[in-house]
């Protein structure tokens, strides 16, 4: 098994614990290659990620009788996560050792756990994946596809910074509580406090506890009067420190009043330790549920990027069009501003035989584009409904209209309105190609200025095809 401190040189997994580098290893296959041999070839399967301990790895595709360099890898670096996260099936390449390599292959499976559950390895993945897709993009038309990846892995990473952020905060701040509770315990134990008194220390802990899950959201105002009266109460009882214990106490609803109670049960000397030690326990619980809160919201990104990109399912398969739509939202809700509606009416639909990742790349692209038309300030309908043997998926936008002049052109390949950098002018010929092509479905529009509305037909069963 491979030496968890050789992993931990891998920057991405710098950050990780020895119980999480171990279960890497565990999870790893070690691969040893000399410079010419094949890792792996264009077409094998694509249900693993790879991590480069050592070596140099050139992925390349065969056109014609020219060979494409793609890529190379160095040393302590992943490959292979692009491939899981945009859904594809197969290798678009092959992968070969130009220096000695030493490589951990994890399954696909390992991998997608792995995203779920290290929050700060799955930022980087995705913070990367970004970067790279920035880089694939610019070599071809056919990679413009990965363009609502791009989309997607930017939003993830945007929409995982408070969450993160969160989690940070909080590590930190448990690490400093951790440090300050043992010098808390043996101050506590050395108060002279007998079977009773030790009785009610437990029933006020969990009488807190209580009302830390139970509490509600008052107004700054009113939680910062609350504040100060029970600073000058604890300042006029003698107990030190109490503008920092106020704060947590007053959160839970304690007053003066109720802290009275609590010194005719204790002794008075002993009102300070006990006040100490329930705002670390409160304290502790409220960063433990902003840590789980934090990791839920991370999780539900990755379910939702699982979602977006149908991994682990059949190309061709049943599809609900607005589990489709929704999981689009989610990945581009960082690009609506405050000033973006998104409405729905949905319709019945049944599900229908289609790509779903593919269907969602068109999803993205027309609710990007507008977007765009909208300018972040204005309203955006969907709109479903079945028609027969078909469903039509409406896209409706209030901005300023495609000119009548392009509007015969805007399908066209490499056609685009933006500016130099912005755009390349492969989003609607992308979906034309997926709906038409692909779902033999129809695409067609209306616009004016106010008003523009994309309609989308699919037919409820298609035949699996190529391309």
């Amino acid at each position: 098994m491979l030496d968890i401190e050789v992993l931990r040189q891998v920057e991405l997994f710098a950050s990780l614990n020895d119980e999480q580098l171990r279960w890497l290893c565990e999870q790893g296959k070690e691969v040893w290659l000399q410079p010419g041999e094949i890792h792996r070839d264009f077409g094998d399967p694509a249900d693993q990620v790879f991590v480069l301990i050592d070596g140099e790895v050139q992925i390349s595709q065969q056109v014609g009788n020219e060979k494409i360099v793609l890529v190379n890898y160095g040393p302590k670096t992943l490959f292979g996560e692009l491939i899981i996260l945009t859904g594809q099936t197969q290798l678009p390449g092959t992968g070969t050792a130009v220096q000695p390599c030493h490589i951990l292959e994890l399954e696909k499976d390992t991998f997608w756990q792995m995203l779920a559950t290290m929050p700060t390895v799955t930022t980087s993945i995705l913070q990367t994946t970004a970067q790279r897709l920035q880089e694939l993009q610019s070599m071809s038309q056919q990679r413009e596809k990965l363009a609502a990846l791009g989309t997607m892995a930017a939003g993830l990473s945007h929409e995982m910074n408070n969450p993160m952020a969160a989690v940070r905060r909080g590590v930190g701040e448990l690490q400093k509580l951790f440090q300050h509770l043992p010098s808390l315990v043996i101050q506590l134990s050395q108060q002279q406090l007998n079977k009773e008194q030790v009785e009610y220390l437990a029933y006020l802990q969990k009488d807190v506890i209580e009302r830390q899950q139970k509490s509600s959201q008052i107004s700054p105002l009113t939680r910062c009067d609350q504040e100060d009266e029970l600073i000058d109460w604890l300042e006029d009882h003698g107990v030190k420190d109490g503008w920092k214990l106020a704060p947590t106490l007053v959160t839970v609803g304690l007053n003066g009043e109720d802290i009275d109670k609590i010194t005719q049960q204790v002794p008075d000397q002993s009102l300070g330790d006990i006040l100490a030690w329930l705002e670390a326990t409160l304290t502790g619980l409220g960063l433990l549920s902003e840590l789980k809160a934090g990791s839920d919201r991370v999780s539900e990104l990755v379910k939702a990027l699982q979602d977006y990109s149908y991994m682990d399912r059949a190309p061709l398969q049943e599809v609900n069009v607005h589990d489709g739509l929704e999981s689009t939202l989610k990945m581009m809700h960082h690009k609506f501003k405050d000033g973006v509606v998104i409405t729905r009416e949905y319709g019945n639909l049944p599900r229908i035989s289609a790509y779903g990742s593919e269907l969602n790349q068109v999803w993205t692209h027309l609710i990007d584009n507008a977007l765009d038309a909208i300018c972040n300030q204005g309203q955006i309908s969907i709109r479903t409904k079945c028609e027969n043997d078909q469903v039509l998926i409406e896209i409706i936008d209030n901005g300023h209209g495609i000119s009548p002049e392009i509007q015969s052109r805007i399908f066209e390949p490499f056609f685009t309105t933006k500016s130099v950098g912005q755009g390349k002018g492969l989003g609607l010929d992308i979906v034309y190609r997926t709906v038409v092509g692909k779902h033999k479905g129809d695409i067609r529009f209306t616009s004016c200025s106010g008003k523009t509305c994309f309609q989308v037909r699919l037919p409820v069963e298609i035949k699996s095809c190529d391309g």
